[in-house]
């Protein structure tokens, strides 16, 4: 086993000690520590976070319908090991209800534990977000630059270790990338066929940001490599003219709601064997924005919360823009739609609250890459080991035993409009003697 590494990246907001244990230890992490058992009486503690869905508690119910119909399906009693996490994530199947978030176009996504996590979520059989202004910023990989930091470096990397029928790779597209042809190079490439052909490419419309919401991809450039790119994208000198960095500022594209359904529609029109994805930032429109994505034919919409992502951005962004992912759900609502959620995703309870509150699977962005800092051949594998053992255990406690099960009457406080409790349970006919 390899051994912890020294740490290259760090995270605000995420407990990244916690974080690189689960990438040592794996599932064992999802307890208390050995050294604690028999001496330690553990407890709930009193949680002070104003996150909404930190806020709310996963409640399961005395009587359990679902779990009587597993046991009589099994022959026997259901445990947490009998919930199956395949499922279907915007029309790509997936051996979990996670997926591996955009990296961006920073220093931090140029690192080898960008191409390490690609590798192991290949490994794992999730699909992989492939983040924008890579081309514009690295190039494609094609033509010489096959580097780290260059978009056909990753999916390469990702199709090592992926087993066949899993998976897939979702590319997005913002301004910058669209001026670059971005999609139209990953389409007609001879290396991404295998994932065309079986249907494993999907193609993401880059609407918004989750930490920067309204604004575009921004990363801090030195100057010889910002004149490189000072035609694609605004140079700001906010560092000062006599200094050696400047900040590299892509745009966040216009939207209104016919500018998003013209795009869809233009997306399958063009790439007719690519599933359609669409990026949201974290807006108070954005169930309307949500809607309108999945009429137009939207195959998923993902939406980040204010909490999520892993660029540079302003402090003040950070801080005090855009909806906190527990909102977004609320405003959402329960629908059977796909979307994909993201922002400080690194534990179980966290997931299954999102997916009782209607999301389909959820990304992990940070705790990706802070899981590879820590072990680079098997840190995410690990993280995703603890996770996928959590989901089990907490889906199971609601006696439920797949991710899709989950509803909102699965946690409290329960949003607003929530339907009456369930039922009373009904005895199968087949459980009735005499």
């Amino acid at each position: 086993m390899t051994g912890p590494q020294t740490p290259g990246l760090h995270t605000r907001g995420l407990p990244e000690q916690a974080i690189r244990e689960r990438a040592r230890l794996g599932a064992a992490a999802a307890f208390p520590g050995e050294a604690h058992y028999g001496h330690t009486l553990f407890g709930a503690e009193q949680s002070v976070s104003t996150d909404p869905l930190e806020q709310l508690r996963i409640t399961p119910p005395v009587f359990m319908p679902q779990r009587l119909e597993k046991l009589i399906e099994l022959g026997r009693e259901p445990l947490h090991t009998d919930v199956e996490l395949a499922t279907v994530i915007g029309g790509l199947r997936s051996a979990l209800p996670l997926y591996l978030s955009a990296f961006g176009s920073t220093k931090a996504a140029g690192t080898d534990q960008v191409l390490a996590a690609s590798r192991q979520a290949g490994r794992l059989g999730i699909p992989m977000v492939i983040g924008e202004n890579i081309v514009p910023m690295s190039g494609y990989g094609r033509t010489g630059e096959q580097t780290r930091r260059t978009a056909l470096a990753r999916i390469a990397a990702y199709l090592e270790e992926l087993p066949y029928g899993l998976g897939g790779v979702a590319v997005q597209q913002s301004t910058e990338d669209a001026d670059a042809e971005v999609w139209n190079l990953v389409y007609s490439d001879p290396s991404t066929q295998p994932l065309l052909e079986s249907g494993r490419l999907a193609f993401e419309l880059k609407v918004g940001q989750g930490a920067k919401p309204g604004l575009g991809g921004m990363t801090v450039l030195d100057r010889a490599a910002a004149a490189a790119v000072d035609e694609q994208f605004a140079l700001d000198e906010v560092f000062g003219p006599e200094a050696d960095r400047v900040l590299r500022c892509s745009s966040p594209g216009t939207f209104t709601e016919e500018i998003l359904r013209q795009q869809i529609r233009l997306m399958r029109n063009n790439y007719p064997r690519a599933r359609v994805w669409v990026k949201l930032h974290p807006g108070r429109d954005v169930a309307h924005a949500a809607a309108t994505a999945w009429a137009a034919g939207a195959d998923s919409v993902t939406v980040d919360g204010a909490e999520g992502g892993t660029g540079w951005a302003p402090v003040a962004s950070i801080a005090h823009a855009g909806l906190p992912l527990g909102e977004c759900l609320a405003r959402i609502g329960a629908r059977p739609d796909c979307l994909l959620v993201s922002g400080r995703m690194w534990e179980g309870s966290r997931v299954v609250k999102s997916l009782a509150l209607g999301a389909t699977a959820a990304g992990l962005g940070r705790a990706a890459l802070v899981a590879t800092d820590e072990d680079p051949e098997a840190g995410l594998t690990r993280l995703v080991e603890a996770l996928a053992l959590e989901l089990r255990l907490l889906i199971s406690a609601v006696g439920k035993y797949t991710p899709s099960a989950l509803s909102p009457e699965d946690v409290w406080p329960q949003p607003a409009g929530l339907p009456s409790p369930s039922p009373a349970l009904r005895v199968p006919e087949v459980l009735h003697h005499g």
